[in-house]
This record gives C-alpha cells, structure tokens and sequence, in this order.
C-alpha cells in the first residue's frame, strides 16, 4: 500500500493511505483519551474517527487535555 504526506502538528508524516484516526493514533502511540483531534481545521468527534480516514496533504492537530486544579 503507498504511503501518503500528512502533517501532524505542523510535522510531516508519512502514513499508509487509507489511515483513519484511530489507527493514526496507535501507529504514532499516542494515547486515544484525553485527546481532541482537528483535521484541516475542523474538530472530529470522537465517535467518528473509526470512519475518518486521512488524505494526502491533510493537516492534523493532536491536543492533550491536561487535568490540573
């Protein structure tokens, strides 16, 4: 399978096309709680990174929600 150019967090990476979100996350080890993720822009509901697959040229922002008080 080709590979395509994601930037995530301002970095690029490469990525299996047909990537969705959550396989994004196992593959570059980031944890799936306590995370917001944002694809060109756009916030994606968490129930609906299964369904969401990454394209070439996409730009994705990983947040960690620290707890504190």
């Amino acid at each position: 399978m080709a590979n395509i150019t994601v930037y995530l967090n301002g970095e690029a990476r490469q990525v299996p096309a047909e990537t969705d979100l959550v396989q994004l996350l196992d593959q570059l080890s980031l944890p799936h709680q306590r995370v917001a993720i944002e694809l060109n822009r756009s916030v994606v509901r968490r129930a609906d990174w299964p369904e969401t697959t990454v394209s070439d040229g996409d730009r994705i922002e990983v947040v960690h929600f620290v707890g504190g008080g």
